[in-house]
């Protein structure tokens, strides 16, 4: 790519000097700064507002579109601003822009418009980002497009002038090299502050790179250039060329946001998991717009083949091997990315119609964000998007005109059902019991996965006729899905903050069926409909749990008087089992289709019939909602919300934990839940409370195997309290003990350090 990009000497590049190359050298770098610029603030900015909208991955995705909208908004300025012929005109006016859109540095969270409405935080997060970061990402978001432009005129004439696409390339590069640094180097080394100052002084190295540029050029003898009319115009771009260039250009961008969202709900709703997804996606423009690229098209389209076949299988299912599920994830993104992308470059126009070329790759990196973020929300009430868009874009393989074989119809045929088949067997098991008898779940699934093997083996083997292989992979699509529910799903619903499930499965030992409610693949609540178990509060929430512990030594402790309790994280409402009409609860939710389903008696009735007496529910983030309780009125705060299994860091945070600690009485409680499969987050919780300089107790509860399925779970959780007087109950008992000294920094709202905690899980000390 450098090669091309600076090798202004060769032959036929119109007797440039040596001394010349210095003015593409600037082009590379300038671009090169902005698209870092661009990119790394994204999960900065992100990570700024993520903390007033309960740690939601879909504050991600949302985020994704106003950043999208707002790249498709420099883009049609830089599409506009060609209209003006002087290139010196275009610098300048591009430079008083650069200028005025500083004033908004450095970078902030502007309060305008308030807390956020949680029944309504989509308009509110992406006005708020309009407000904070609109004109300064937008005018920053215009530069690849317009340098490009910008080098074609200046180098008219020269062998480099001739593919100012490869400048698109170094752009992305740029981007990709930055989002890397960010989880590894950045978060880790920078606290939130330091980011946005540093932010703030490559902003101004890149308004001094873009005046260097014009002087360059012009002490370099290429004054006249700027000066220089446009280059000739080109036949149009044809209208139905339009139309695929933006839908080629969507796939790629739902598909990001699709395993984006997959990825993070059960890992952590963090800034270094969604960067992932993102920097593979800006690496696939590098390779796609490369001079030559690594990875030919011919090759891409065969490894996509085969990756979308294996993907589409196994998506629905929950592997134990993470790792490896993951890898498959994004692998399968990163190679379709990659087709998208190799087909989109081998479509572009010449470099006259360049800026039109990308503003219509905008539009489409809008419309798959859209799609995702908005409207899939509404339309489904499942993530249907992520296996729909995967399917969908083999329509992008290449379509074969040849006369259709026998055997592709064979396979066509022996595919589709190969595919029906085990729907089919599943639901005549489903009313035969005792062939039903004769498969555990389990074998059910590895028989299922094995035939589904089968039918995306003939898909592949007619990879060259799209519309054959895409409707193999439909049908495997949802066959695969309808084997992975496992059991019927009575309910379920999507919102802002997730999607939440509720089914029935049966429990003997616990009389027969248990409501159970997940949200993504994480269990949340589980009650039994029998009525001698119907009260008895289940999994984490247990008598015989850390959560169970406390409430119920808190209730003999505070014997004649009540135990307010409040409680981040209302799931079924499992805590109201142990409320007394002496108590008083509070549950603080952000989600308020959470607070209807708890509340719901067709599901749950912890709430409604358990419950002696009212039980209050807060709706909005803990944080914000609990900066108005009044101080030293509860004498326990359980801190157990999670988003899947996804951690909302910001309220595991020094200044979090210090606001929870002013809220409970001198002897009162605060349990911090800390269970989790991918990340250490209890070496932060453990050093919060040393920095705080409270007294903390930790307790790994292991699930004991005679109890019920449902009746209890594994849990780790840390209790601190105010005063000594607080804990000191607990310290007699053997289950709750002090951990061992860590080095670990604690997280506080300036300082989180994600990657570490996902580092030291991995490496066995977690």
């Amino acid at each position: 790519m450098s090669e091309t990009v600076l090798n202004a000497d060769a032959p036929g590049s119109g007797g440039n000097t040596a001394g010349d190359r210095l003015t593409p050298l600037l082009f590379a770098v300038a671009i090169f700064t902005s698209a870092s610029l661009v990119f790394v603030v994204q999960p900065m900015v992100t990570k700024l507002v993520l903390p007033m909208l309960g740690g939601s991955p879909s504050v991600w995705n949302t985020s994704m579109v106003f950043f999208q909208t707002a790249l498709l908004a420099g883009y049609a300025y830089a599409h506009a601003l060609q209209r003006l012929k002087s290139l010196r005109t275009q610098l300048g006016v591009h430079l008083a822009l650069l200028a005025l859109a500083a004033l908004f540095l450095p970078l902030k969270i502007n309060g305008l418009l308030g807390d956020p409405d949680p029944s309504a935080p989509i308009g509110w997060l992406l006005a708020t980002l309009v407000l904070s970061v609109g004109a300064p990402f937008a005018v920053l978001s215009a530069t690849a497009p317009l340098l490009q432009a910008w080098f074609a005129r200046v180098r008219a004439g020269h062998a480099d002038g001739q593919n100012p696409y490869v400048l698109y390339a170094a752009s992305n590069l740029g981007s990709f090299l930055a989002l890397l640094a960010y989880p590894v180097v950045i978060e880790p080394l920078m606290t939130l502050s330091g980011q946005r100052a540093a932010w703030s002084g490559g902003y101004a190295i890149f308004m001094l790179l873009v005046v260097g540029l014009a002087l360059v050029t012009w002490k370099r003898g290429s004054a006249p250039a700027l000066d220089a009319a446009p280059v000739a115009r080109s036949k149009p771009i044809a209208g139905a060329d339009k139309i695929k260039l933006v839908l080629i250009a969507a796939a790629p961008s739902s598909l990001m946001l699709g395993v984006t969202q997959h990825l993070s709900t059960d890992v952590a709703s963090a800034p270094f998991l969604w960067i992932i997804p993102l920097a593979l996606y800006l690496l696939t423009f590098v390779i796609a717009f490369s001079a030559k690229p690594l990875i030919p098209l011919k090759f891409t389209f065969a490894f996509q083949a085969a990756m979308a076949a294996a993907c589409i299988v196994l998506l629905p299912f929950r592997n134990g091997d993470w790792v490896m599920m993951f890898a498959l994830h994004l692998g399968t993104f990163f190679i379709t990315a990659l087709m998208c992308h190799q087909v989109l470059a081998a479509r572009r126009p010449a470099p006259d119609r360049l800026t039109e070329f990308f503003l219509l790759l905008s539009v489409g990196g809008v419309v798959g964000g859209v799609f995702n973020a908005l409207i899939a929300p509404v339309i489904f009430n499942m993530v249907w998007e992520y296996p729909l868009v995967l399917v969908l874009v083999g329509l992008v393989r290449p379509w074969s005109w040849e006369p259709v074989r026998r055997v592709e119809i064979a396979l066509l045929l022996g595919g589709i059902l190969l595919a029906i088949v085990p729907p089919v067997a599943l639901e005549i098991m489903r009313y035969n019991p005792p062939f039903r008898a004769l498969f555990t779940l389990e074998q059910i699934v590895a028989l299922a996965q094995l035939i589904f093997g089968a039918a995306v083996i003939c898909a592949f083997l007619v990879r060259e006729r799209s519309v054959f292989f895409t409707v193999i992979l439909a049908v495997v699509a949802m066959g695969s899905h309808h084997i992975a529910r496992g059991y019927v799903w009575d309910l379920s619903e999507r919102s802002f903050f997730g999607l939440m499930r509720v089914a029935t499965p049966q429990d003997p030992r616990l009389g027969g069926p248990v409501h159970v409610l997940m949200h993504g693949t994480t269990l949340h609540g589980a009650q039994p409909v029998d009525p001698r178990f119907a009260c008895m509060p289940t999994l984490y929430y247990a008598p015989s749990t850390p959560l169970g512990q406390v409430m119920q030594g808190l209730q003999l402790r505070n014997d004649g008087r009540g135990v307010a309790v409040g409680v981040v994280g209302q799931g079924s409402g499992a805590m109201a089992g142990y409320k007394r009409a002496e108590d008083t609860l509070t549950f603080f939710e952000i989600d308020p289709m959470v607070d209807r389903l708890s509340r719901d008696p067709e599901w749950f009735t912890f709430i409604t019939g358990c419950a002696d007496g009212p039980v209050r529910t807060v709706l909005g983030d803990a944080r914000l909602s609990m900066a108005h309780e009044t101080a030293g009125s509860y004498d326990y705060l359980v801190i157990d919300a999670f988003s899947s299994d996804a951690v909302p860091t910001h309220l595991l945070t020094v200044e979090a934990i210090a606001g929870y600690l002013k809220l409970l009485k001198p002897d009162g409680v605060l349990l911090l839940h800390l269970s989790n499969r991918n990340l250490d987050i209890t070496r932060p919780a453990q050093a919060a409370a040393v920095s705080l300089g409270v007294p903390y107790l930790h307790q790994i509860y292991a699930e004991q195997p005679y109890a019920a399925d449902m009746a209890e779970a594994s849990t780790e959780a840390i209790i601190l309290s105010p005063t000594e007087a607080g804990l000191a109950r607990f310290r007699s008992d053997p289950r709750w003990a002090e951990l061992p000294d860590t080095d670990v920094k604690p997280w506080t709202d300036d300082y989180v350090n994600l990657f570490g905690s996902l580092w030291r899980h991995f490496r066995g000390q977690g």
